[in-house]
């Protein structure tokens, strides 16, 4: 019995069909899959490494040197959450598309 490889570029529109099956082949094979728009690479989905992205202090800092955020310049003792009811996102984002 021969296994059949999987495709590994899918169009915008199959990609969505097909997420799940995508994600598995990334997952569980270690591909990278590129996703098209009209035909032309738009984007790739690729595992993760153990040491890439993993650590939120790494990640921090990565967007800190990009230019994405500024470190605050307030103790974090002085630092709390600006919202407070759980779900807040979610119904801002709702009323937002309403």
């Amino acid at each position: 019995m021969q296994i059949q490889s999987m495709k590994k570029t899918y169009s915008t529109y199959e990609a969505k069909a097909r997420l799940s099956e995508i994600l598995r082949q990334v997952r569980e094979r270690g591909e990278t899959v590129t996703v098209t728009y009209h035909g032309k690479p738009v984007a790739e989905i690729r595992p993760v490494s153990a040491d890439e992205g993993t650590r939120l202090e790494k990640r921090v800092r990565d967007l800190e040197r990009r230019g994405v955020v500024v470190p605050s310049e307030a103790p974090p003792s002085l630092l709390r959450p600006v919202v407070r009811k759980p779900g807040a996102l979610d119904r801002f984002l709702r009323e937002r598309d309403s």
